[in-house]
């Protein structure tokens, strides 16, 4: 393997409590403190001990989009690791056990077994995690790193924890690497240097930090996995921003809180869960109706009702799409990465302002709970502000009409407060002036006047929003159409289509609502032959796609077992398609998680 293009895989599994997330995350630092890209994922059950954890790191000296489908290096932590995995390791891999408690099965011709006599290593510490760190010593050896990249990391992680945890893990990794450079062959190719340092992110962290680059200053939420890690970082970092952070007794106190801040003129957001999200609806149409400017997330796990917590789906589409009652403008967007989760942010709240109406993020565990490289020059916390037509000084000149039914729909937005513009801010359907319709008598002229004022702001919305790219030739074979975190899984899979004589072309989908439909139209009319590939099992948004265009599509490939797609389920499937076999694949789990 050619260091201009190195692209390597490991995999560390074990049971809930053995501490996998430690030498995950000092691996992590290392790699990305070496210039390497990283997409890591992480598979892992809803309980506090046991059941089985599977952490994938995927690091490369090029741009990656998504975490693989083959692995380099497995390290079992127990021997249910051992029994589930051993079978995908492939000749020039290496295995990574403890000699003294897992017993090794059958290896495919030309894996190395490399056991690790961990009692002895580690002189019969009784530190049950000890083996951790004595496979991290195993591991920067076979990878052809320097001990002192490894004893950096290891001191950078524990030393909060006192010198003498430092000591005795910097010893035990010692041991393991010296152990390995005596029992064990390295790979052939060591790890290369990229250009320059890299940072580390989660989706949750980028989403975050989104909101705060857009000046939040009110975010609550009610912890709900995978959406919490928000919560987390908000929290931690509220005072150094100026952010009140709230968490709420419930989603529904959560939901009116955001709106409540909002209405103030401060920039406010929450992140919750599909079960969340469902209690939250009714504010969101309340916000609606107000016409407040708020963002709301929703980070997708496989459901409905609890579902399962801790893996991933794109079933919410339509909830969101319906979410609440009767007919309002909302936005709707599913960031493709984790990056682009960080840029959407700020250019939704933007949205929301010019257009006073609530905005929607659709992401999912994916995105959100994985780990990945950044370059930090990418990262803009100064990004444009635009807070629409908002009246924060001066005197009403005669009667103040918050919902003025103006050419464009979009009124005059005065915060409270500011002198003169006393008005009436109200759930119920209102007249200019904000007076209940009701209150009078119900007037159905004001009430069709009002409707036709909302919708009237998003009749040239769709220019203030860019269209989506195709990428490839435009006389592809095939058209591959995702939307949200399919983005990443394609784009991988379309090297290796191509590298199988097949022509392909993506259709990547960010904006849901509103949907550049005529862009859409205009490809699926050029398009050979299009395929939808989504993380469900109904095809959610080919049923959106289809209602709003009438297009009909040629094949679908979908996944709903609750682990996100790999690069070669996509290539499986479309290859199934092409032979004619199907016209809706479903890929199988080989890995089983």
């Amino acid at each position: 393997m050619e260091s201009a293009n190195y692209d390597f895989s490991l995999s560390i599994g074990g049971a809930a409590g053995q501490g996998i997330a430690t030498p995950g995350n000092i691996l992590a630092r290392m790699f990305t403190a070496l210039g390497l890209r990283l997409n890591a994922y992480n598979a892992f059950q809803s309980i506090v001990r046991g059941g089985h954890i599977f952490l994938t790191l995927r690091i490369s000296d090029q741009e990656i989009h998504s975490h693989g489908d083959r692995l380099n290096l497995l390290v079992c932590l127990n021997q249910d690791t051992m029994d589930r995995h051993l079978g995908l390791m492939g000749p020039g891999s290496r295995v990574v056990f403890d000699g003294d408690t897992i017993t090794p099965g059958a290896a495919a011709e030309g894996v190395q077994m490399c056991p690790m006599p961990v009692a002895e290593i580690s002189d019969g510490s009784r530190n049950k995690v000890i083996q951790n760190t004595i496979s991290l010593g195993v591991m920067t050896y076979l990878l052809g790193l320097d001990f002192d990249v490894l004893d950096r990391s290891l001191t950078e992680q524990l030393q909060r924890k006192g010198q003498d945890v430092v000591d005795e893990n910097v010893g035990a990794a010692r041991a393991g690497f010296d152990h390995a450079a005596e029992h064990f062959e390295a790979y052939p190719d060591p790890i290369p240097n990229g250009t320059k340092p890299l940072a580390l992110w989660t989706g949750n962290t980028a989403l975050a930090m989104g909101g705060a680059a857009a000046g939040v200053k009110f975010y609550s939420a009610y912890p709900m996995s995978p959406s919490t890690g928000v919560l987390h970082w908000m929290a931690n970092n509220a005072r150094e921003l100026d952010i009140m952070v709230r968490q709420g007794e419930d989603e529904i106190a959560v939901a009116n809180m955001v709106i409540g801040a909002a209405h103030t003129g401060c920039r406010a957001m929450f992140a919750t869960s599909g079960g969340g999200f469902a209690l939250m609806t009714e504010a969101i149409g309340a916000a609606a109706m107000m016409e407040i400017p708020s963002v709301f997330i929703n980070v997708q796990r496989a459901g409905p009702s609890t579902g399962v917590p801790t893996k991933t789906e794109q079933g919410d589409l339509w909830q969101v799409l319906g979410a609440s009652q009767g007919d309002f403008e909302r936005f709707i967007v599913a960031p493709l990465d984790a990056l682009d989760a960080f840029n959407t942010i700020p250019e939704l709240f933007n949205l929301c302002d010019r257009y006073q109406c609530p905005g929607i993020v659709i992401s999912d565990l994916l995105i959100s709970e994985g780990t990945f490289s950044v370059d930090p020059d990418d990262i803009d916390m100064q990004p444009k502000i635009d807070r629409g037509e908002l009246i924060t000084e001066g005197t009403a000149n005669g009667g103040y009409l918050r919902y003025e039914d103006t050419e464009s729909g979009i009124s005059p937005r005065a915060l409270p407060g500011v002198e003169g513009f006393v008005h009436v801010v109200a759930t119920d359907e209102h007249d200019q002036d904000g007076v209940l319709i009701s209150d009078e008598f119900t007037n159905p002229h004001k009430r069709r006047q009002m409707v036709e004022k909302r919708a009237r702001k998003f009749a040239h919305v769709i220019d203030d929003i860019a269209p989506p790219e195709l990428d490839g030739p435009e006389d592809a074979d095939v058209t591959l159409i995702g939307w949200g975190s399919t983005y990443g899984v394609i784009k991988d899979a379309m090297a290796l289509l191509q590298s199988q004589g097949v022509s392909v072309n993506h259709l990547a989908i960010k904006w849901i609502v509103p949907l550049h439909d005529e862009t859409v139209i205009d490809v699926v009319a050029k398009a050979k032959r299009t395929v939808i590939v989504e993380n469900n099992y109904s095809g959610q948004f080919y049923r959106y796609l289809r209602s709003v265009t009438g297009l009909a599509i040629d094949g679908h490939i979908r996944k709903y077992d609750g682990e996100p797609f790999m690069p070669h389920h996509i290539v499986d499937c479309v290859l199934e398609q092409l032979a004619g076999k199907t016209d809706v694949s479903v890929p199988v789990q080989e890995i089983m998680v």
